[in-house]
């Protein structure tokens, strides 16, 4: 035996009767496996503990129903995917844990490597790691009683269902947004068109990629006064079919043509709010070929510039319903963690949604934020992995959930207001 499974907060079989009160029960369950001399790494509700069998005996101890994993504790190993797109390519891979975006396998660490070898075509699709040591991966948060939510402020309840959307079937409907394609130069200049009716200063930024180029678009709106800084949306516009290549259709509805709508949707939402710190919002090309747009965009600014950004809000899928209830992933890093929890308190006073977050980044445009010392968080639908659509040509509306998709961007345009202050 080398590793301990506790799954807490139900009793196994029956997920309508509580077992025990999660925090409570894995702030136990890690103490004790500390004071064992064991290792433990947590996924929401599900900790693994990992040592030898003398450790594992002390660390359960009667506390808790366990499952035994006889696995050697050098083939665990986290998987962190997009969509079902690690299990998909390798069904031979036993999961040992399936938490959606973030998964334990067992694998041979010698095969780890080759797996994740980068195509030419696309960025990975998934991230394969040794499973790390006194860690959360993860932790989940549920949502606030609705008797405690507060009344929408105006701005919050202005985030408009139906121009978001109109927004949405605009993006979904071009039959590949790919970021070399005349369909994705079509697509930005539509959205050009859209912020600079809402008052929004463009321009376009042009991004080299392998074997061809791409564009940003990034929109400013200038705050009213303050300290200088400036607030930072996001979203890629760009849409990708891995399986079937460049010239097929990629319609991209919730990758990202969710995130991109949501764009918008918060320049709307917050065209008259009279923020002291400016507003900038960007849609980036090349991030399924590598986050090319995103990192072009960090790398070409001057340091005085990045010491402006106070902070950068990245959405990236935020519309298909994965989970039983509304979920939202909140993914940063440390530099992040002040603008994480002020989301997770916005989703708190605003929102029904339970709150998943996270400190290990992996695979979207708040990469190469964080990677540079700037506090940026990616706000994507909880469970994610669980999407199996995503990159194939059967991303498209009929599988969005709308409501999901305005609990989020109600909770972002919070943060945002907070964020940008008065003047």
């Amino acid at each position: 035996m080398t590793a301990l499974r506790f799954d807490v907060g139900k009793i196994p079989g029956n997920d309508d009767v509580p077992r025990v009160a999660a925090p409570d029960a894995l702030q136990t369950l890690t103490a004790a496996a500390v004071d064992a001399g064991a290792a433990w790494t947590r996924l929401g509700n599900t900790l693994l503990v990992t040592g030898a069998p003398a450790q594992l005996e002390r660390a359960r101890a009667g506390r808790a129903p366990a499952e035994r994993i006889e696995v050697p504790a050098a083939r665990l190993h986290l998987v962190i995917q997009n969509g079902r797109q690690f299990q998909q390519g390798h069904p031979e891979v036993p999961v040992l844990v399936d938490r959606g975006r973030y998964l334990v396998v067992d694998l041979d660490p010698a095969e780890a490597g080759r797996l994740v070898e980068p195509s030419e075509r696309h960025l990975p699709c998934f991230g394969v790691r040794p499973l790390p040591a006194d860690t959360v991966v993860f932790e989940q948060r549920p949502p606030a009683l609705a008797r405690r939510r507060a009344v929408a402020e105006p701005r919050v309840a202005a985030v408009s269902r139906d121009a978001f959307a109109a927004d949405l079937r605009t993006l979904a409907g071009f039959r590949t947004r790919h970021s070399t394609s005349t369909e994705f130069g079509t697509a930005l200049d539509w959205a050009d068109r859209v912020l600079s009716a809402l008052g929004c200063v463009t321009r376009v930024q042009a991004v080299a990629l392998p074997g061809g180029s791409t564009q940003n678009l990034i929109a400013e709106r200038p705050g009213l006064g303050g300290d200088g800084r400036a607030v930072l949306v996001t979203a890629h516009l760009d849409s990708i079919n891995v399986r079937d290549g460049a010239d097929a259709p990629a319609p991209g509805a919730d990758d990202n043509g969710s995130g991109a709508a949501g764009v918008l949707a918060v320049a709307r939402a917050l065209q008259d709010h009279p923020g002291a710190r400016d507003l900038r919002l960007i849609l980036f090309g090349g991030e399924e070929q590598g986050l090319f747009g995103s990192r072009h965009y960090v790398a070409e600014l001057a340091p005085a510039e990045r010491d402006r950004i106070h902070a950068v809000l990245n959405m990236d899928m935020i519309a298909s319903r994965n989970t039983p209830s509304p979920t939202v992933l909140l993914e940063g890093a440390a530099v992040s963690q002040a603008v994480l929890e002020e989301l997770a308190a916005a989703a708190q006073v605003h929102t029904g949604l339970t709150v998943q977050t996270s400190l290990m980044p992996f695979n979207s445009d708040h990469v190469p934020f964080v990677d540079h010392g700037i506090p940026a968080v990616l706000t994507i639908e909880g469970a994610d992995g669980a999407n199996d659509r995503i990159h194939t040509a059967g991303d498209t509306l009929e599988h969005l959930d709308l409501d999901l998709a305005l609990e989020i961007l109600r909770m972002n345009v919070a943060y945002l207001e907070q964020a940008l202050g008065r003047a």
